[in-house]
């Protein structure tokens, strides 16, 4: 799978980026275990940790001494500094409702809460305040439970519409609502989603402008007792104007 053209790619399990998730998977426990960060991050009726910037790693990527190192090198431009990783940690049960509106856990359990990450809600808008360079994810543990969901090739549309509206305009400052609500209901209507279950180890690259979400919790689903956990890394372009460029 090509990242250009479907948007994603997957990796199988390796021993470096094994390594590196079997300490991220000590270390992240403790943190999704810690009073003070459960109360900070636990959404869904307490049925996901979302844990953002939550792993501890180092800016060189690296955990307990751990590097971080993985095929995905030869894909992207590494950072020269990596941001503390989000640490998402998936629960049975997922999602429940909370305080989010009847439509809105509608749109979770139905579309996965399909998006493209970086767009902020601000008053009911959407602003692209972090304009990302690309998505990694890495399996810290074994579950198929709540997959990543991805529709293959969106990155195109949704990238379409956003630049139609944003021009040659700092994207950080435009209300890119109207643009992104189309583009993403024409991606329903044209594009079937594809489960991206991983084993421990494993890892997933992102197009910053692929629409993705988090499948619901199904029957006869399992996780270790830790829940499902995966780390994503989200680095912001140095330069804006990048955000939009294939």
């Amino acid at each position: 799978m090509g990242l250009a053209t479907h948007g994603y790619m997957t990796f199988a399990p390796e021993a470096r980026v094994a390594a590196w998730a079997q300490a991220a998977h000590r270390v992240g426990t403790d943190v999704a275990m810690d009073p003070a960060m459960r109360a900070q991050w636990l959404r869904h009726g307490g049925t996901w940790f979302v844990g953002v910037d939550a792993l501890p790693n180092g800016r060189d990527g690296s955990i307990d001494a751990v590097p971080l190192s993985g095929p995905w090198e030869g894909v992207i431009d590494v950072p020269q500094h990596w941001h503390r990783a989000q640490l998402s940690v998936i629960y049975p049960g997922y999602p429940r409702q909370d305080s989010e509106s009847d439509a809105a856990f509608r749109y979770r359990t139905g579309r996965c809460a399909a998006h493209v990450d970086g767009l902020l809600l601000e008053d009911g808008r959407r602003y692209p305040r972090e304009p990302h360079a690309f998505i990694l994810g890495i399996a810290l543990n074994d579950s198929a439970a709540c997959p990543l969901m991805v529709w293959p090739g969106s990155h195109l549309a949704m990238r379409a519409a956003l630049a139609g509206v944003i021009g040659a305009r700092d994207p950080r400052t435009i209300d890119v609502t109207e643009a992104y609500v189309a583009a993403r209901k024409a991606v329903f209507s044209a594009s079937t989603p594809v489960a991206l279950p991983l084993r421990a180890g494993a890892s997933v690259l992102l197009d910053r402008h692929l629409l993705h979400g988090i499948a619901p919790w199904q029957a006869g689903d399992t996780a270790p007792p830790e829940g499902r956990m995966m780390a994503y890394f989200r680095p912001i372009c140095p330069d804006p104007a990048d955000w939009l460029r294939g």
